[in-house]
């Protein structure tokens, strides 16, 4: 009956490790873990200690009698705080393991395409002392063109972009192999900080990150268009000049001003990619169109804005967001065959 049981379960977990989120699938469940990357953290005796991490930490934020800070301990799409990201990959591994998973499991985290050998280093050694008996390492865009249903051993090249919160990665396969991969510091977050600025700038309006998140999943477009998006939001800050709390409204035209830096920078960023790519290659990446991936690619008309910029059809999969997790699982329940793609810590 156990040995039955057992073998309904794995010890194989598969991390997306993000700036924004981290995804936990376990082979044989599915995602079980979809939550952002915070930390909740309090001082005690000159000490910091580690209340709780995700939904739970996010939760605690400006409800607990004694002040907790909240940080994001992923930056860039590497680690930035290597305690609070060991705490926090401790706790979801320890609740991604069944009620058999007394061994410790094998894991598959991806990380950036452009992460220096020091940083994929210590996402490795970081995981390993969050409890993996076995760490693998798989370059974002890798995986994310398996979630995406991508044919990587067909003989036509393609391009994938996975735009995260902290990084926009590419990858170029062909026939299987990885011809070409590189990351720009440029994605989610710089997105939300560019709508912080520009309401600062056109305003004098101090509004936080969480606010500009939100007005960016409400309300933000790339692209202006007279049939597009017509959504207008009002948003509450300091007004700068007198020091009092003021509202403005921002509508279609704000949100594409305000995002025209970013999107241009990974516009450039994609066509740099392409002409540093061989001619048969580059062509065939042009007749198929980039894929883009992750959160970044649920902007309202990104897709548009960067087809328009380098002059290549951009296209967006079902469920963006999911499509790094779901590769790295794949890759994971077939690691024999898929060993070409790891990357070495």
């Amino acid at each position: 009956m156990i040995t039955g049981v057992a073998r309904a379960f794995s010890d194989d977990i598969a991390i997306d490790l993000g700036t924004a989120n981290t995804l936990v699938h376990v082979v044989g469940r599915g995602i079980i873990i979809d939550e952002p990357s915070v930390v909740a953290v309090q001082m005690r005796g000159g000490q910091r200690v580690v209340l709780a991490v995700g939904l739970r930490a996010k939760a605690m934020q400006g409800k607990t009698p004694e002040p907790v800070e909240i940080i994001r301990p992923m930056r860039d799409g590497v680690i930035a705080d290597f305690i609070a990201t060991e705490e926090m990959l401790r706790q979801f591994i320890s609740r991604a393991k069944t009620m058999l998973g007394f061994r410790k499991p094998r894991i598959l985290i991806c990380v950036p395409a452009g992460a220096t050998p020091v940083e994929r280093r210590a996402v490795y050694e970081t995981a390993v002392s969050a409890g993996a008996h076995k760490v693998h390492l798989i370059e974002e865009p890798v995986a994310a063109a398996l979630g995406a249903g991508l044919p990587i051993d067909g003989p036509r090249a393609f391009m994938v972009v996975d735009i995260g919160g902290g990084t926009t990665d590419i990858a170029v396969l062909s026939k299987g192999d990885v011809v070409q991969a590189r990351s720009l510091r440029i994605a989610g977050n710089a997105m939300d900080e560019a709508i912080m600025r520009y309401v600062r700038r056109r305003h004098a309006l101090v509004i936080g990150e969480s606010n500009a998140e939100r007005i960016k999943i409400e309300a933000g477009t790339a692209l202006l268009q007279p049939n597009g998006r017509q959504i207008e939001i009002h948003i509450k800050g300091r007004d700068l000049k007198e020091g009092r709390l003021k509202t403005v409204v921002l509508g279609p035209a704000d949100m594409a001003d305000a995002l025209a830096g970013p999107v241009g920078e990974m516009a450039e960023f994609i066509q740099r990619a392409l002409e540093d790519l061989p001619p048969q290659i580059a062509d065939e990446v042009a007749a198929r169109g980039v894929v883009l991936t992750g959160g970044g690619a649920l902007l309202d008309r990104l897709d548009g804005a960067l087809s328009e910029r380098i002059g290549v059809a951009c296209i967006v999969p079902q469920s963006p967001m999911h499509c790094v997790i779901k590769g790295t699982a794949a890759v994971l329940e077939s690691l024999t065959e898929r060993q070409h793609l790891l990357i070495g810590p």
